[in-house]
């Protein structure tokens, strides 16, 4: 049972799949930061200075009880919340990650396009009259010289 989890550890996809999920981790952490510390502090400062990682309604209120300036506050009072801002944060970073995977994709589908767009040549040229001719001839129709057979 070891030598065949070995065999199967030793597979390129695998190992291709363990290196996409700890890039895919690593750029999750950077939009992360990007909407927390870039975008969203913007974006609050235009709303009149809003915090949006501090919205927050309370379902339960905890010892002592409200208001609570911040979602932090009514954490640490044992209140129960739902966390509509940390939501609309949470929801902009994966809005960022889709659209950067479908960059990726968009950029993938056109090399393999342009890949099976490249047809295979069908014509050679003659080394004596240097006109175009079909790959298969091993006589050039234009100057009657005799060609090398094709492989």
């Amino acid at each position: 049972m070891i030598k065949e989890f070995k065999e199967f550890i030793a597979r390129g996809s695998v190992v291709d799949m363990a290196v996409g999920i700890a890039v895919g981790a690593a750029f999750g952490a950077i939009a992360k930061s990007l909407v927390d510390d870039v975008i969203m502090p913007v974006i609050g400062l235009a709303l009149s200075g809003v915090e949006f990682s501090d919205l927050f309604y309370v379902l339960r209120p905890g010892e002592p009880g409200p208001p609570y300036a911040t979602l932090a506050a009514a954490q640490e009072a044992g209140a129960v919340t739902v966390n509509y801002g940390v939501f609309v944060n949470t929801i902009i970073t994966f809005l960022i990650i889709a659209f950067a995977i479908f960059l990726l994709i968009r950029a993938i589908n056109r090399v393999r396009r342009e890949q099976e767009e490249a047809p295979a040549p069908t014509e050679k040229e003659c080394p004596f009259c240097a006109t175009a001719i079909p790959i298969a001839a091993t006589r050039c129709p234009h100057c009657t010289s005799q060609l090398q057979a094709a492989s």
